[in-house]
């Protein structure tokens, strides 16, 4: 009854998600996506690739990531360095407002400042790295500017950071998410009313392709047109974010009620790839493995390293991505994948030993160690979470026990949030020409995720920001990635090559893991 009753919702959430109809004459595009949209708000954007998608659709970035792994211009014209510490940003002349205000310098300012303002701080930037932000990454409250941010003229403005930082991760970071807002909007808006301001709701300033036309954000986001985005009026009128389940893509796909699929917003089960590629009306697009099953262990909690050192051995990774992925995924250990220049294959992969991890465990039961975690795992991963299934039953045999927590989204971030989790896995995609920006979230300093530092990652982490030379780098990053292996705050599950789909209908739309949205303006119907 419970199974029948989510297909029902399920195909309700479908259609209420499609109900938006536009007139014969205008143009209609539907998205599916399997997560629930946190906020549209950017400054409470989280660091989740639903959420940036959702809210830059609106608010553009200085600039993104291509399919190709390039970081390329948005609304900066360039972003330069000559010494990985002093940045000058170029906004480009074309770039205006929708209300025909030109894009400046000064709204790139206010809204790093705003990202620093402790009453509407974005958590999501590193705005602690930049020269007079405070090492919490805050300033005084409602000041109105950064010492280390100067604003040379309207189009120009420079940015220094305490420490080295490499250009790909400054582009990364404060390029892709620090997302301008308007300051001739909010200028005299009071700053602690912003991260709830009914404005971002529907905003009537806007940088990018389209406005909010309406959403329920459990369920969808309607977008309408912006008529003059800089960068060319979107050729689709209206442009639909509609939440489904993961086993009702396939049928959305097969009808026509979802036109495109973006592999990190949108999970096809992977069961269902090879009936995806079958269906005549749609392009089934596989992406390169670059999605990270990671699995995070709080070190505040589960303080013993023996413990930690278990799951890592006592997880059949290999075998359960040959069963269950096949061709569309692979093992690695730690946090980089075969696509990202960082990649070695040095490190190889722990290699499964449930002798050994038994081992581990009864030694630290035996010194008062607890043998009963928490695990919390997407509700959106159904093949993974069949696999954190089959390994709680594998470590209940070895003498540890595993109560496993199915949450959405959301409810995982807030999870994070508070610290609650022993253990907590998740799909995430690391840049794979910047690891550094979520490697240091991930483990560095007080990371919620984990709680996990070391002298021996610190200084790897910061060195790998002031070399130039790729296998230099490498070895930083071979540094970070062998501590995983023994200190064991973050297993990788497996490394998946995500699936996405595109209608025949729907021409210039390629969904990839990066850049799908880069030409949104110039995608058309047949």
């Amino acid at each position: 009854m419970k199974k029948l009753l989510s297909l029902v919702l399920a195909a309700a959430l479908l259609l209420s998600g499609s109900l938006f109809a536009a007139a014969e004459d205008e143009k209609s595009v539907n998205v599916g996506i399997t997560s629930t949209i946190a906020t549209l708000n950017p400054l409470a954007m989280d660091a989740t690739e639903i959420v940036k998608y959702a809210t830059s659709l609106v608010f553009q970035s200085l600039v993104e990531a291509d399919s190709q792994l390039n970081f390329v211009p948005v609304i900066a014209e360039s972003i330069t360095t000559e010494d990985n510490q002093h940045f000058t940003i170029k906004v480009r002349d074309d770039a205006v407002w929708s209300d025909g205000t030109p894009i400046t310098a000064q709204d790139v300012e206010f809204t790093l400042v705003l990202g620093a303002d402790p009453q509407c701080a974005n958590i999501s930037l590193a705005m602690y790295s930049i020269v007079g932000v405070s090492d919490e990454g805050v300033i005084e409250p409602n000041a109105e500017a950064i010492e280390g941010i100067r604003v040379v003229d309207d189009k120009t403005l420079t940015v220094e950071t305490k420490y080295p930082t490499a250009l790909s991760t400054f582009e990364n970071n404060f390029g892709r998410y620090a997302l301008i807002l308007p300051k001739h909007v909010l200028k005299d808006v009071a700053r602690d009313t912003l991260l709830t301001n009914e404005w971002f709701n529907h905003p009537d300033v806007i940088s990018g392709p389209y406005f909010i036309h309406d959403f329920d954000l459990q369920h969808y986001v309607h977008y309408e047109a912006n008529e003059h985005y800089f960068l060319g009026a979107p050729k689709i009128k209206y442009l639909n974010l509609n939440v489904v389940a993961p086993s009702q893509m396939l049928s959305g796909l097969q009808s026509g009620e979802i036109d495109l699929i973006q592999q990190t917003t949108g999970a096809v089960p992977v069961e269902d790839y090879d009936a995806v590629k079958a269906l005549p009306n749609v392009l089934a697009v596989p992406s390169t493995p670059v999605t990270n099953e990671l699995i995070f262990v709080n070190v505040a909690k589960v303080t013993d390293v023996r413990i930690r050192q278990a799951l890592l051995y006592g997880m059949d990774r290999v075998g359960m991505q040959e069963n269950l992925l096949g061709d569309f995924g692979t093992v690695v250990d730690g946090f980089l994948v075969p696509a990202s220049p960082y990649f070695s294959q040095d490190l190889g992969v722990t290699a499964y030993d449930p002798e050994k991890a038994a081992q581990l465990i009864a030694q630290a039961k035996a010194d008062g160690a607890s043998t009963e975690l928490t695990w919390y795992v997407s509700a959106e991963e159904s093949v993974w979470g069949n696999a954190v299934q089959y390994f709680a039953a594998m470590f209940e045999e070895i003498g540890l026990k595993i109560n496993i927590r199915t949450v959405d989204l959301a409810n995982l971030m807030a999870v994070v949030d508070e610290g609650q989790h022993d253990i907590l896995s998740v799909e995430y995609t690391l840049m794979p020409a910047d690891p550094y920006t979520d490697i240091a979230w991930l483990i560095g300093g007080q990371s919620l995720w984990t709680g996990y530092t070391s002298p021996a990652t610190d200084d790897a982490l910061a060195l790998s920001q002031s070399l130039t030379d790729s296998a230099a780098i490498t070895e930083q990053y071979l540094i970070v990635n062998r501590a995983m292996q023994q200190d064991a705050p973050v297993i990788s599950g497996w490394v998946i090559g995500k699936l996405g789909a595109v209608s025949n209908r729907l021409v210039n739309a390629h969904p990839d893991v990066f850049g799908t949205f880069l030409n949104v303006q110039d995608w058309d119907i047949q």
